[in-house]
This record gives structure tokens, sequence and C-alpha cells, in this order.
């Protein structure tokens, strides 16, 4: 008679249905404030300015948390640091609910970016655990899932406040991602590769210092003034610690961030063009819904409730992920690059309607499909380039990084929206119509850039095996 039993052969499609949860939740959580701003802001008694931290908290802590989540996943294990990433939303989510007011909202919502580690390790244990030739195919499904969870939390947001009050948007998320926590606990395996060295704690104190001070001072640039100390002085100091950060980074043997890794074209490219997608992709969540809010009598605005905003914005949400399950079999007929071009092409044009055209109601559907076939596409695209580009040990980290970026993206076009439609705000109403077009004029800008850097990404062969091993010797 055995000593013991036969340990349980873990079942992919359930792995990935927990997978897929946890990726969902995430999402939910992202996007579900945003179209509640002005009545939170109301709620809490606090100044339009204040409120934005709602959304440039979470995105600046899960800026500094996703890289090193990403990292501690390689090392210790994707399974366990998924299941801690998914109780750090659960405690933040309950913390933001209780909240009487903006401090401990935001100290919640600070909590909550510790979850942003989510994602690579999402993608990690789809790497580990999911056959290789339906990984890309499973890849696609999960990042088309994060781009629609984030749809379906602004068009839920109405109704769940409509029927339970704000204070839902935080609680719902805490026990949706409890739920996912504890199925993760029981379903996901250990991880089967893992990194040993161990953390640069350095090169994570550089990489935060420098990423406060570059938004903080963007995000108050209209309070302060463009040319204060208060602003010119952690401009400065962002850029010296940045410098800092790049070259402990690269002198390291235990780096945070590979320095050789991101040195891969298919990695650089990948990563800048996710960047430039994420200024334009949080940005138009924060802000379209107060502008579609604003009553017509402000001379632009349809005077939509917070219900028919999120309605509003549903093409987007649909048209993500229909666009994400398509990526895979795209990519495969056209080859990764082209796929990326005409991601990075739909997502100019998109902005440059929203920009030149949010007058008209029925082209701010339009411009949102638009906007969330190039999102869908382009977002699933990346991250199956990188899964194909690095060792498989790496797969965590860099897919952090990936989100990383984008994440740092979200927390510039926030902060730069801010600041434009800060300059255009009187004293007294809301801000003028210049404010919202010269914003998204800018985040068009984002998206011809965008555009210019796809065009970069190798073609086929051009991150294989070989190129990486020269590049990794």
């Amino acid at each position: 008679m055995p000593s013991h039993l036969p340990s349980r052969i873990p079942n992919p499609r359930v792995i990935l249905a927990v997978v897929l949860l946890a990726v969902f939740s995430f999402a939910l959580l992202q996007s579900l404030i945003s179209p509640v701003l002005p009545a939170l802001q109301e709620e809490l008694g606090t100044t339009p300015t204040l409120i934005t931290w709602v959304m440039t908290a979470f995105l600046l802590s899960a800026s500094v948390c996703t890289p090193v989540v990403g990292r501690l996943g390689d090392r210790y294990g994707k399974d366990r640091l998924l299941v801690v990433s998914l109780a750090a939303l659960a405690v933040g989510s309950v913390l933001s609910a209780l909240a009487p007011g903006i401090e401990l909202m935001l100290a919640g919502r600070v909590v909550q970016g510790v979850g942003g580690g989510v994602l690579p390790l999402a993608f990690g244990v789809i790497r580990d655990e999911i056959p290789k030739e339906k990984a890309p195919n499973a890849v696609g499904i999960a990042a088309a899932l994060a781009a629609v969870g984030g749809g379906v939390g602004i068009v839920l947001a109405g109704p769940l406040t409509d029927a339970f009050g704000l204070r839902a948007l935080f609680w719902i998320p805490a026990a949706l991602t409890v739920a996912a926590a504890v199925a993760a606990h029981a379903v996901v395996p250990p991880s089967p590769s893992r990194n040993p060295s161990p953390i640069s704690w350095l090169a994570t104190g550089l990489l935060a210092g420098w990423l406060v001070a570059l938004l903080v001072p963007l995000s108050q640039a209209t309070r302060w003034g463009w040319a204060s100390p208060a602003v010119m002085t952690p401009l400065a100091a962002a850029v010296l610690l940045a410098i800092a950060w790049f070259t402990v980074e690269n002198r390291s043997d235990r780096p945070l961030i590979d320095m050789r890794m991101m040195r891969l074209p298919a990695v650089w490219t990948t990563n800048l063009v996710s960047l430039l997608f994420g200024i334009a992709l949080f940005a138009v969540m924060t802000f379209l819904p107060v502008f579609v809010q604003t009553p017509p009598e402000a001379g632009y605005g349809f005077g939509a409730s917070v219900t028919q905003a999120g309605l509003m914005l549903l093409p987007m949400t649909v048209t993500m992920f229909f666009a994400g399950l398509a990526s895979a079999p795209l990519a495969r007929h056209f080859g990764a690059r082209q796929v990326l071009v005409a991601a990075s092409a739909l997502n100019a044009a998109a902005i440059a309607l929203l920009a030149f055209g949010h007058d008209s109601r029925w082209l701010v559907p339009v411009a949102l499909t638009l906007l969330g076939g190039s999102l869908g596409i382009g977002f699933s695209t990346m991250t199956n380039v990188i899964v194909a580009a690095v060792r498989p040990e790496q797969t965590g980290v860099a897919n952090g990084v990936t989100a990383n970026v984008r994440t740092i993206g979200g927390s510039l076009g926030v902060a730069l929206m801010t600041a434009i439609i800060g300059a255009h705000t009187p004293a007294a109403g809301p801000p003028a119509e210049t404010g919202y077009t010269y914003g998204f004029a800018v985040l068009g800008i984002a998206g011809l850039a965008a555009l210019a850097v796809a065009t970069l990404l190798p073609g086929p062969g051009g991150a294989g095996p070989t190129a990486r091993s020269r590049q990794y010797r």
C-alpha cells in the first residue's frame, strides 16, 4: 500500500479560469471609480484636483509595485504572489469603502496599487501551466479580459451606485478579489521555474523616488505654477534619480529590471508602445465620463447621468474584448509588427476624433469603438510578443515591466490631462471646452508616436532564441 496518494494533476482549463477571474477582478476595480469622481468629490467634501488623486494614487502605487511583485513572483513563486496581490486589492478596497475622508480613501487606493502585480503574474502562470500551443490564445484571452474588465467597470458604475450607493464600488470588488484569492490558492500549482537572485531594494527605492518626483509635480503644476520651485525642483530630482536608477540596474548582478533584457529590440519597442497606449487609455477612462456628464449649458457635454456615461463607453468595452480574442490569429497571419502598427493607427484616429469631434454625440461612440479595437488588439499582441522574447524564468518580471510602463503612461496621461484642463478651468464653474480639446490633442500626439515606434518592432525571428542568446552572452 503506497505511503501517500499521488499528487493531483492540475487541470489547465481550471487554472486558466481562475487566472481569468483574477485578471477580471483587477481590471474591474481599476475602472469602477472613474465615472463617479464628481459624486465622490461631493461626498468626501474635497477639491477637483484632490479627487483626481483617487486615480493617480492607484496608478502611482501600481507603477512602483508592479515590477517588484513580478520580480518577487519569479523568485518565490507566481502562485504565492498572485494570492498576495489579490489580497492587497481586497484590503485596499475595504479601506476605501470605510474612508470618511479623502486621506483614508487615498491610502486605500495606494494599498490597491500593490495588486498591480496581478497582470504579469497571471501571464506568467499561463506560460507555466497552459500547453505551449494554446498559450498564445490564452494570453490573448487574458489580455482581452483585462481590457474588457476596465470597460465593464465603467458601464456598471452607474447602475451599482444607483442600486447600492457609492461605497458599493469598493465593497463589490473586495468580495470578488477575496473569491479570486481563495480560488488561486486552491487551484494554481507552485511555479515550476524560479529566479533565486535576491531583490535589489536600492533599485526599488530609486524607482519609487523618480516616479513620485515626476508625477506629483506634473499633476499639481497648474496649482503651484509650472515655473515654480515646487514644480521644477522635484522634476530635476526625478531626472537625477532616474539616471541613478538606470546606473544601479545596469551594473547590478541582481537587477530589479534586467537592462540587458530591456535592450532586446522586441522588448524595448513593445514597452515604448505600451507606455504611449497607456497615456491615452487611462486619461480617456478618467476624463471622458466627466466630459459627457457636463451639462450642455457649459457649451459642451451631453448632461449624461453616471449610468448614461457608462453606456456611452460600452462600444469600447465590446470591441476591446473581441479585438483581443482576434489578436493571436491576426498576428499569426500578418505578423505581430503589422498588427501592432494597425492597432496604433486606430489609436491615433480614435483620439483625433475625440479631440475634434467630441461635440457630436454620435461621433463619441464611433471614436470609442475604434479605440476599443486598438487597445484590445494592441495589448494582447504586446503581451504575446514579450512572452515569446524572454526566457521562461523572466516572464513575470518582463510582463511586469510592460504592465508597469503602461501604468506609468497612464499616470502621465492623467497628470497631463489634469494640468491642461486645470489651466482652462475658471475660478467658478466647469472647465472650458478648450481644455478638453487641447488635452485630447496631446493624447493624439502620443498615439502618433506609438504608430512610429510600432514600425520598429522586429519582424519574424527578430527576437527568437538565437537573437536572445546573443543578447545574454
